[in-house]
């Protein structure tokens, strides 16, 4: 449970809330404390400095008159403003009745500066900090006579900071809750498709390749891993399906030449056989199929060999007229046997610089064919042809035609379209194609032929 990542993506979503919430508390707490700090010195300062003006003119009255000062209202202005009022200086403050509670001097020994002064500090008899604005009190604005001391205790302070530090700590759980119930769902909505890709990949793993992969909505990284899963899935049940037709095919093909081989083997070892023509013909027939076996696993080799790039590619002056006759020549005899027009049109007789044995073997898949899918009494046509430095081989025939979605198919491994041969001669072709340094196309049309055109450059492109 812990280690799912079903778990680890919403916990580590909420620590990284929960960090840069408690980073962003420390942050506002700080700067509350500043802010509210520089607000409540300010408002003693300007406080002070009314009641420091109003505190002289009765001072001054006072002397003027030779009377005690009029009572200052302290009580009423400490319950209206909230805040204490003191005195510390000269005795001119001591003449009359009692009007501010006065401070030893040692507690503002900066008094007799004549400067506003702000500074904390425990009045007599109290067991709290105050932080306190001492303003000088002057008289006719020159003499200086004392100062008077607004202050407010710190505890104020602190009182609104824990009511600020209450209220976020109220939206900053809030903020997890509702964070931690995103994430919850964003962690099922990631993981979800992730869990079920991977039951899917359990499912392949034993071998089901029609297993439903779910679509994944909204898309992202995790709807493309899914959208590849597919086609990985359809490809490997193609593959399945590929090698299930290779091995009936290859079987069948291996079993026929082999049946014939052992009838006339046999027949030949018990004497069956004495008439010297006849055991010429059966001889012929061993051969033939000696060689359809030996054809067989060539190919099958071939394509091994082109699949992992083992396979060496000689360089050599190849002269395209000639090798054309002969991949010509080899299906002359078929196409009299099955009446079928079979055309060669060599406009040019370019000489190249490749692999000779391996075009020959290009052309003679093409060749191969284009027989097999031509009816009795069609055509098929032979082509070369040479522009701007490339040579191009073309063979055309009246066959069935190809639909467009399996126009790439046809080039894959093992793949036919009616269940017979190998299904090795075009792959085996297109990858020699590419070896070679040039590429194969087809084009075709159903119920009206397919043309298959081999393009080879002039000079080699590829290393070997």
């Amino acid at each position: 449970m812990l280690r799912s990542l079903r778990f680890r993506l919403p916990a580590l979503f909420l620590i990284g809330i929960v960090l840069a919430g408690v980073v962003a508390a420390g942050i506002a707490v700080g700067l509350f404390q500043d802010y509210f700090e520089d607000r409540t010195r300010t408002e003693l300062r300007r406080e002070a400095r009314g009641l420091a003006d109003l505190y002289a003119k009765q001072a001054i009255r006072a002397i003027d008159e030779d009377r005690a000062p009029a009572p200052f209202a302290t009580a009423k202005l400490e319950q209206a403003s909230g805040n204490r009022l003191f005195y510390v200086g000269g005795p001119i403050q001591l003449k009359g009745a009692a009007v501010l509670p006065e401070l030893p001097q040692r507690l503002v020994p900066q008094w007799r500066t004549g400067r506003v002064q702000t500074f904390e500090f425990v009045p007599p008899g109290a067991n709290e900090t105050y932080l306190a604005v001492a303003h000088p009190l002057r008289l006719e604005g020159r003499v200086l006579f004392g100062a008077l001391v607004v202050a407010t205790p710190k505890a104020e302070l602190r009182d609104r900071w824990v009511t600020l530090m209450e209220r976020l700590v109220l939206a900053f759980l809030v903020g997890i809750a509702v964070a931690g119930a995103l994430a919850w769902y964003l962690s099922r909505r990631i993981t979800n498709p992730v869990l079920a890709l991977s039951s899917a990949a359990d499912e392949i793993a034993r071998g089901n390749y029609r297993v439903a992969v779910p679509d994944v909505p909204g898309g992202g990284e995790i709807g493309d891993l899914a959208d590849r899963f597919r086609e990985m899935a359809t490809r490997l049940s193609e593959a399945e399906e590929l090698e299930r037709n290779f091995l009936m095919s290859v079987s069948h093909e291996l079993r026929t030449p082999l049946t014939a081989i052992r009838g006339h083997v046999e027949a030949l070892r018990e004497g069956l056989v004495d008439d010297p023509d006849v055991r010429a013909r059966s001889l012929d027939v061993v051969a033939a199929e000696a060689a359809r076996l030996e054809r067989l696993v060539g190919d099958v080799l071939d394509l091994a060999k082109l699949d992992t790039h083992r396979f060496t590619l000689h360089r050599e002056e190849v002269d395209m007229g000639r090798l054309l006759e002969r991949a010509y020549s080899t299906f002359g005899e078929e196409a009299r046997r099955r009446r079928i027009d079979y055309r060669a049109e060599v406009a040019v007789r370019p000489v190249i610089v490749s692999d000779g044995d391996r075009v020959l073997q290009i052309i003679s898949n093409l060749l191969a064919n284009a027989f097999r899918w031509t009816p009795d009494g069609g055509s098929v046509e032979l082509a070369l042809s040479e522009d701007n430095g490339s040579v191009a081989v073309a063979v055309a025939d009246t066959g069935p035609g190809i639909p467009p979605d399996e126009r790439e198919r046809i080039f894959r491994p093992f793949f036919t379209h009616d269940g017979g041969g190998t299904g090795l001669g075009l792959a085996i072709a297109r990858e020699l194609a590419l070896a070679l340094g040039g590429r194969l196309d087809v084009d075709s049309e159903p119920g009206r032929g397919s043309r298959f055109e081999l393009l080879l450059p002039a000079r080699p492109t590829v290393e070997n």
